[in-house]
């Protein structure tokens, strides 16, 4: 590590106390909070609220596109626009394309929740860096990853992608120089800048990965997708009041 550097854990889901001093004790300058199912508006109060001079929360929507059973998750950073979760591939990619955000790939091929070889071809001009390390993974799952983002030449990236507090900056991206806010972040996703994928190995890494693995297994539990969103009223479904009917015509429900 040099002074310049900039370490920053792309994908948070969650955010309060306990994640600012976990995210200190590993050294972050930065986080990237993305929860599931919630409105851009209120993601933005919340890293306001949670910002300090000495760590930066920046806010992001990671938008399951497509329906439940065959959803893609994309991470988009800098939006100025809320985007809902349920709409096409399509038009989930022209939207950010039209609103010149950072565009990211997630756990790509992974729990067929994510994009894989066919979309990261098609969107090459779209998305800006593919995550080559995940701790949900298994190693095959992340050697998988390492060769899709260099066959397509894709810039690589890695997070904690935390549901729990003590999993933040168990992995992280490293860039080479500093980066003063969310603007400097989507720039420096856009344009390629150097940087280093950094995570742990050991221990601590199997132990967090066991733990999300079994968040992940009650999170996609039918019970809590019903009270969710195929009633149609949690806060990012495409029909929901906020959108204003922007999404109708691209609703997967």
């Amino acid at each position: 590590m040099t002074d310049d550097e900039f370490r920053v854990d792309l994908h948070v889901k969650v955010l309060d106390e306990q994640v600012l001093r976990q995210a200190r004790r590993a050294g972050l300058d930065a986080i990237v909070y993305a929860p599931h199912f919630t409105r851009l508006p209120e993601i933005r109060e919340r890293a306001r609220a949670y910002s300090t001079p000495d760590l930066e929360v920046i806010p992001a929507r990671e938008v399951f596109t497509g329906t439940w059973r065959d959803r893609k998750h994309v991470l988009a950073i800098g939006l100025e626009e809320p985007v809902p979760d349920f709409i096409s591939l399509d038009a989930a990619m022209a939207e950010f394309d039209r609103q010149g955000v950072a565009v990211l790939a997630p756990h790509p091929e992974f729990a067929t929740v994510s994009l894989e070889q066919p979309e990261l071809s098609q969107y090459r001009g779209t998305v800006d860096a593919v995550e080559i390390f995940n701790p949900k993974h298994l190693p095959t799952h992340n050697r998988r990853a390492r060769e899709l983002a260099e066959s397509f030449e894709y810039p690589p990236f890695t997070s904690s992608y935390a549901h729990l507090p003590e999993s933040v900056g168990v992995a992280y991206t490293a860039f080479d120089e500093p980066i003063e806010g969310q603007a400097d972040l989507v720039a420096a996703l856009e344009d390629g800048l150097g940087r280093r994928v950094v995570h742990h190995n050991g221990l601590r890494r199997w132990k967090t990965s066991s733990k999300e693995i079994a968040h992940l297994f009650w999170e996609n539990s039918w019970q809590k997708i019903d009270r969710l969103f195929l009633q149609g009223t949690e806060p990012t479904h495409p029909e929901h009041i906020a959108y204003d009917g922007r999404f109708d015509d691209v609703s997967s429900y």
